[in-house]
């Protein structure tokens, strides 16, 4: 067995979503292996977790760009 601390970032969803409640909020926690990262979001319907390697991630940002051109 090995521990090991893993970097994480956390932020409240109020200033980023109008339809955020007051506790909600997003953590990113990188994996340990450094491949990826999981993605919590709590809001009023529970928590979601997501995992995503840098990739898919990339891929995400590629796709969510392509959408935004047609606006």
């Amino acid at each position: 067995m090995e521990l090991k601390k893993r970097n994480s970032v956390f932020t409240e969803l109020n200033p980023f979503c109008y339809l955020s409640g007051d506790n909600d909020y997003i953590e990113v926690t990188e994996w340990t292996n450094g491949e990826g990262f999981d993605i919590t979001i709590s809001d009023k319907s529970g928590d979601r977790i997501t995992s995503m390697t840098y990739g898919e991630y990339k891929a995400l940002k590629k796709v969510i760009k392509f959408l935004n051109k047609g606006e």
